[in-house]
């Protein structure tokens, strides 16, 4: 019995030919878009609608988080910045160069969440130094949302592509 032959078996590394990546793919992608900035978008709506409580609930949990991601950001920004460029760069060396396929599937998904990650961290800057009313507030994270919902349909539709070629090179490799 071998047991790396059954364990491999077990795990299966071929990440694009997985149902489960691409449930994870989409549950990530939707997640980040449902959480804006920390904030819960169904919050939003019912504030937005609301007003009153909702509102200053929402308003509340908004400064908390750009407060929280403002200080993170803060206290450990370039050792964060050093620490996600070394992975990248180790995942992108392993997967382009090495051809490691679950080194490329994982790039793929994190080099678009690093993006997000940057955009979210201008975002909290821009909301803090307006110091914004309820309705531009709405406005900021709207234009948020909408720019992480691009950046996720842009990562879907390049990893999705970039998973059909590797599949259709590994079927014609057979």
């Amino acid at each position: 019995m071998d047991w790396n032959n059954i364990l491999f078996q077990v795990i299966d590394l071929r990440s694009f030919s997985s149902v489960w990546y691409w449930i994870m793919l989409a549950v990530l992608w939707s997640s980040m878009s449902y959480y804006v900035l920390g904030v819960p978008f169904d919050l939003i709506t019912k504030a937005r609608r609301r007003g009153g409580q909702e509102q200053d609930d929402m308003v509340d949990l908004v400064r908390i988080n750009v407060n929280r991601l403002l200080n993170l950001a803060q206290t450990t920004g370039p050792i964060m910045i050093g620490v996600v460029s070394f992975i990248l760069t180790t995942l992108a060396l392993l997967g382009f160069v090495y051809g490691i396929e679950l080194a490329q599937a994982t790039f793929l998904v994190a080099l678009p969440l690093s993006i997000v990650g940057a955009i979210s961290l201008s975002s909290a800057r821009r909301i803090r130094a307006a110091d914004p009313e309820p309705e531009q507030l709405y406005a900021m994270l709207m234009r948020h949302r909408l720019w992480t919902q691009i950046i996720g349909m842009v990562a879907i539709f390049v990893t999705a592509m970039y998973g059909m070629f590797q599949l259709l090179g590994t079927l014609r490799g057979l």
